[in-house]
């Protein structure tokens, strides 16, 4: 180009004045210590929540800082704990990894409050339900937990600590709500939890579902023992064991309260007691004969009066709180929750003003009662006027979902999904915004509970959603209009029966297709506006109460029998072959599979399988993606109060089933389960805890858990087109892996035989990123990107051995054999210290094999990832600074690069060598075409800003040069100043330079800002001013430069090199 002489000869001028770039500090990797095919060798696959948190989810428990109301802590129901330390302006995740999701209870010591405890376990005995591990214990406000006993409690009703000595700590243990169990009634410790004693014992069927002081005295507790058991195929909510218990010495004896109380079956047992009139005890249940209520003592619990009829949901909510400052005002959280102003006599709904329904913990400002935080099935609330208006928090992704499915939107796929009384709902996967996906580009699909979601591949605003028991619609998300396709009996047909979770699908083979199954199976080809039965009753149609519920028959007024249960005898699972239109697979709650070769016209029928016990929830089934005779499926029994994973594989349609549950772990229940497109021995199962992979069809499973908290997932998809893997979990939203490809490619002898390993990379969309909304503060919630750009995944098998571990090797073997053991001299341990740890270069080449990126990673074992974002690497000079050398530390950016092919190969330096370890491997650059008026010439636009950036790089080390002129100016200046005999033709010579330097300032940087630009008068345009026009369109666009910009360049050209020249006279 024709200023590039000139350029050069710029350059070597002040070639001195140019060193290696600037650098931003890159992300690091730890190194690990796993083999290769060991489940932490592949924490570089790391997982990407997605949220939402515009629907938050289920909140069980609050504990509250006592002296500071804005730092408090979230038991959420089936998203682990979560802190906050400034009110819910940001939530922390403070328990993700303990093996348990399902909290229960949180308590503080009001003495400490740096010490918490924590029971797992959700405090109801609901349909959805997460059991636990035990009670933990923090030291530290959350930073490390420790697990304090009673694992097999599954269900923690309650916690409380004495005030006056911190070691005395009671814990209601409601046990299993699906079997019998030892480990449950009220628990007491004396030592801080080294050891536990069981104050209260009913039953191996009955625990402690409440617990409270009376206020003031805490040798005086309150206790509510509940007699309950779920199953799949029915509920009792109550039994005859049910009671309400008063112990007036710590727990060592108790009292039966009787007094006023019916001698009848009971269940949802609520206990509070006023902490302004210690003699107001109040009590909730519900009870067989209508004799359920409230009741209300003035005695301390001597005798009770029924005060009302009403009572909640024992199986959901059932807690009653009394107001800090009124004897007489109570709460009960319910689907609305109500107070009372009177004792209980009348309840009121307390509002529900822009509030979700279905609450499950309250806490009320002692200080101000007016002030308090409800939270519920839709997250958590705050209200400072009683409940006229709330605040809610808008930053906590705890929504529970059950299902989840992607379509193939360009250029970023949206994801769908169904959650537990939030919705069913769709956002997009990604955006191009810098800061990620906000709550607002969600959409609510339909309303209710939500579950499975399918989209029209041909049309992607055709959306399919249903609620509770198959109510299934079609969505316009263009329009927004909803239209309900239920099939409905025909006439003199029996209505059908639903699922709560009711299946149905989308055909791959017709897009018009559609399939659904109740207790029978119905087909659409024209998008749900007409079914066709196709299948008679397709579960045991057995009738439930032939099955005894803890070792009995009860009759049908039996305490909430079999409330807010499905119908049982239901389809709950369907699917149709991947390969062969019309084999259709469905699985019920009451252990039946079912398989239709000719689309419904005939069935078989299976409901024995090996090694699953009769009557198993199917939980998953997933026919194979390469052979139309394969399928496998999923069982779950968590409803026996068995946790064991059932995973099993057909390969003749069904006629035979083997495990390949493996080495699965043996208390994880399977949820889901899919098979990879590409690699048919890679399978991905969602359990109770997490979600597991396998390369070799079964035999060994690892957990692909970098990213993910301890969750269970109920649900997976494959995007296929972006090689992504999306997860549905219970209680922390959507996840999604990206670009998990490099799963296919992996085996033992591949990874055995091979040093270091590139992986294949997916094109890399190239677009400008817009800049996050600006001032929305920190309560503002954005779902992370994608890391923008190429991402290079690789495999590192082994690393040099250090000194320093090659020392302490050798002492440890000596050590074990008795020998005498060297002592380092001083050399060889300044060697260890001054030893560079082997570090990756990243080499990025274009098609011309010229080099346009070189980055830099710490070396560590296994499969990890990095990132090129697509820029050039910005030349601008290196300021002399404190920071200490870094071979990992990268230049930074400069403009986006131009589109087309590339590759990257991958080397290390080990002891001051270069060793080349893999590559290339090429990948493409793929522009995204989302601008409206795109560059006309990409080449001639990045060879502009390459002379820009050429002519820049010069400037910038004259600048920089100036500044360090000026430095030694001043120091000359004041050694002048400090020398009594100096001349004075010195001084006034190191002035002239100095004045010089200044005017030199005001041409490079123009006059200083002042308070508002329009202080500054008229002058001549800075250089500095001339680059910024130049350099701001660079970096924000990829449109052709103005004729502006050209102007400018040209200006520079021709100003810069005549202050160059007076730089080098100075």
């Amino acid at each position: 180009m024709k200023h590039h002489f000139l350029l050069k000869t710029i350059a070597l001028v002040f070639i001195f004045m140019v060193s290696i770039g600037t650098a931003d500090a890159r992300k690091k990797k730890e190194e690990t210590k796993q083999d290769s095919l060991k489940a932490s060798a592949f924490s570089g696959l790391k997982w990407r929540s997605i949220g939402p948190s515009f629907s938050s989810g289920r909140i069980a428990d609050f504990a509250v800082n006592p002296n500071n109301f804005s730092e408090y802590y979230v038991a959420v129901a089936s998203g682990h704990i979560w802190k906050t330390t400034n009110n819910g302006t940001t939530f922390e995740p403070v328990f993700d990894n303990h093996g348990v999701y399902s909290i229960g209870c949180i308590t503080m010591d009001p003495t400490n409050t740096n010490v918490v405890w924590a029971g797992t376990g959700e405090n109801n005995h609901q349909r959805a339900l997460g059991y636990g591990n035990g009670v933990y214990k923090t030291l530290d406000g959350g930073k490390s937990w420790k697990n304090m006993g009673l694992k097999d409690s599954r269900q923690i009703g309650g916690i409380l600590i004495d005030p006056r000595n911190s070691a005395v700590v009671y814990v209601a243990a409601e046990g299993s709500a699906w079997g019998p169990g030892e480990e449950r009634g009220l628990y007491k410790t004396t030592d801080g939890g080294k050891t536990w004693e069981k104050v209260l014992n009913i039953s191996e069927n009955t625990g402690v579902a409440n617990i409270c002081f009376e206020p003031g005295n805490p040798d005086v507790l309150y206790a509510g023992a509940e007699q309950r058991r779920r199953r799949q195929f029915g509920k009792i909510g109550g039994g005859s064991e049910s009671a309400f218990y008063k112990s007036t010495d710590a727990g060592k004896t108790w009292d039966k309260l009787t007094s006023g109380i019916p001698e009848v079956d009971k269940g949802g047992m609520a206990i509070a007691v006023s902490p302004v009139n210690p003699n107001n005890v109040y009590v909730m249940f519900e009870a067989s004969n209508d004799k359920g209520g409230v009741y209300r003592s003035t005695d301390r619990g001597g005798s009770f009066s029924k005060v009302n009829d009403y009572f909640s949901s024992g199986q959901y909510y059932s807690e009653l709180y009394c107001d800090p400052k009124d004897a007489d005002k109570l709460y009960s959280v319910d689907t609305y929750t109500k107070f009372s102003t009177d004792g209980g006599k009348t309840w009121s709904n307390l509002s529900n003003n822009q509030r979700h329904v279905d609450d499950h913990a309250l806490w009320i400002d002692p200080d101000n009662t007016m002030h308090f935080f409800i939270g519920g099935d839709g997250g958590i609330y705050e209200s400072w006027d009683g409940g006229a208006t709330y605040l809610f928090k808008t930053n906590l992704p705890v929504t529970q979902f059950y299902r989840v499915n992607a379509d193939n939107t360009e250029p970023f796929y949206w994801v769908y999904g169904g959650t537990q009384d939030n919705n069913s709902v769709g956002g997009p996967s990604r955006n191009t915004n810098r800061g990620g996906v906000t709550s607002d580009e969600w959409v609510v699909t339909l309303g209710g509970d939500g579950f499975w979601q399918a989209i029209d591949p041909n049309n992607t605003n055709i959306v399919y959603s249903a609620y509770q028991y198959g109510n299934i619609y079609r969505y316009d998300k263009k329009s927004g209009e909803r239209l309900k396709i239920q099939p409905t009996p025909r006439q003199n047909e029996l209505t059908y029966r639903w699922n709560w979770d009711a299946p149905f699908i989308l055909s791959k083979h017709a897009p018009t297709r559609l399939y659904i199954a109740s207790n029978k199976v119905f087909k659409s080809d024209d998008r749900g506006n007409s079914w066709q039965v196709i299948s008679e009753d397709i579960t045991r149609n057995e009738n439930r109460n032939q099955f005894p519920v803890m070792g009995k028959y009860w009759p049908a007024d039996a305490v909430a029998k079999d409330v807010s249960t499905s119908q049982w005898g239901t389809a709950v699972v369907l699917a149709e072959s991947h390969l062969k239109a019309g084999l259709l697979f469905v699985g019920t709650d009451d252990g039946v599979i079912q398989i239709s070769d000719n689309d419904g016209k005939s069935w078989n029928k299976s409901t024995s399988f090996p090694g699953v016990p009769d009557y198993t929830f199917v939980s998953d089934i997933f026919p194979s993606n390469f052979n139309e005779n394969v399928v496998f499926a999923s069982f779950s029994n968590l409803k026996s109060d068995d946790f064991k994973p059932y995973l099993l594989k057909s390969s003749d349609k069904g006629a035979t089933w083997v495990s390949i549950a493996g080495d699965l772990p043996k208390d994880q229940v399977v949820h889901s389960i899919v098979q990879d497109p590409v690699n048919e021995n890679l399978l991905f199962a969602g359990t109770e805890l997490g979600i597991y992979f396998t390369l070799d069809g079964g035999n060994h499973w690892m957990k692909l858990g970098s990213g993910l908290p301890d969750v269970a997932v109920r649900d997976i998809t494959v995007q296929e087109r972006e090689k992504d893997l999306v997860i549905a979990t219970f209680g922390r939203g959507l996840y999604i892996l990206d670009d998990y490809s490099a799963l296919r490619e992996i085996d033992q002898p591949k990874l055995d035989t091979h040093d270091a390993l590139f992986f294949p990379v997916k094109d890399a969309l190239m677009y400008v990123q817009e800049g996050s909304r600006y001032g929305t503060g920190a309560a503002y919630y954005k779902a992370e990107n994608p890391e923008f750009g190429a991402n290079f995944t690789y495999y590192i098998k082994e690393l040099p051995e250090s000194l320093k571990s090659k020392r302490l090797k050798l002492e440890k073997d000596l050590f074990k054999e008795g020998k005498p053991i060297p002592q380092p001299s001083r050399e060889e341990l300044q060697a260890e210290e001054r030893e560079v740890t082997p570090y990756l270069v990243f080499d990025i080449k274009d098609n011309n094999g010229r080099t346009v990126r070189t980055l830099y990673e710490k070396a560590s074992k296994g499969i990890h990832r990095t990132n090129w974002n697509l820029r050039y690497g910005s030349q601008s000079p290196v300021k002399v600074g404190k920071d200490q050398f870094d071979p990992t530390k990268e230049s930074g950016d400069w403009m986006l690069a131009l589109p087309g092919e590339y590759s990257v190969t991958m080397s290390m330096v080990e002891e001051g060598k270069l060793k080349p370890l893999t590559g290339p491997v090429v990948f493409n650059a793929v522009v995204l075409n989302n601008t409206s008026i795109p560059a006309i010439d990409r080449k001639e636009m990045v060879e502009f800003y390459d002379q820009v950036n050429d002519l820049y790089r010069v400037y910038a080390a004259a600048s920089d040069f100036r500044e360090e002129l000026v430095k030694k100016t001043a120091f000359v200046q004041q050694a002048l100043q400090q020398h009594s005999q100096a001349a004075m033709e010195m001084k006034n010579q190191a002035q002239l330079i100095k004045l010089q330097l200044d005017d030199l300032k005001f041409v490079f940087e123009g006059t200083p800002a002042k308070a508002s630009w329009e202080e500054v008068p008229p002058e001549h345009m800075p250089l500095d001013g001339r680059f910024e026009a130049i350099a701001w369109t660079a970096w924000q666009s990829t449109s052709s430069p103005t004729e502006t910009q050209n102007e400018n360049y040209r200006i520079l050209m021709e100003e810069f090199p005549p202050v160059l020249v007076k730089l080098k006279k100075i």
